[in-house]
């Protein structure tokens, strides 16, 4: 009868270690990341096509919570198009839009209130990276004549990575 006691405890306490094992584990979270190596393929390619349309750009490449994984100041460019490349990225990510939208939605609500918040820019340049419908982060462009050659050079760096992003 001991011997059976002592193996129903055993039992008992393994059945319950792992309940609370399994149980710890169904609360973590699974997400994908923007790697290193992909932020640097979207940067290089994002200089090199507005290069070849004679703009020299800056661009930032946020990971899923703002935070910088890859920053580039171009060649020739004005000091001011590293931290608007990072605000147009960070606010794409942010809104999981194109930071150009947030123009529209300045023009058509002018006390729209998150526009106050840090890092925020309501200028046409940046991007979401997605991950299917899951937003992972955000890329921006500064430097070139207008926001529209800023976010063509931003497509064509999502464009050059579009297959790892699936």
């Amino acid at each position: 009868m001991k011997k059976f006691s002592k193996l129903l405890t055993q039992s008992v306490v393994s059945c319950v270690g792992f309940m609370l094992v399994a149980s710890s584990q169904a609360q973590l979270l699974n997400h994908k990341d923007i790697t290193a190596s992909i932020a640097m393929t979207m940067a290089q390619t994002a200089i090199a096509t507005c290069k070849s349309n004679g703009y020299g750009i800056s661009v930032s490449v946020v990971g899923r919570s703002g935070e910088i994984i890859v920053q580039v100041r171009g060649d020739d460019t004005g000091m001011h198009t590293v931290e608007n490349s990072f605000r147009k990225a960070y606010t794409a990510r942010t809104f999981r839009v194109p930071s150009g939208e947030i123009v529209t939605r300045l023009k058509n609500d002018p006390s729209f209130a998150l526009i106050h918040l840090s890092n925020i820019i309501a200028n046409q340049g940046g991007l979401p990276i997605k991950f299917g419908d899951e937003t992972i982060g955000g890329i921006g462009i500064s430097g070139a004549p207008g926001g529209d050659k800023d976010e063509a050079c931003a497509k064509a760096a999502l464009d050059k990575v579009a297959d790892q992003l699936k």
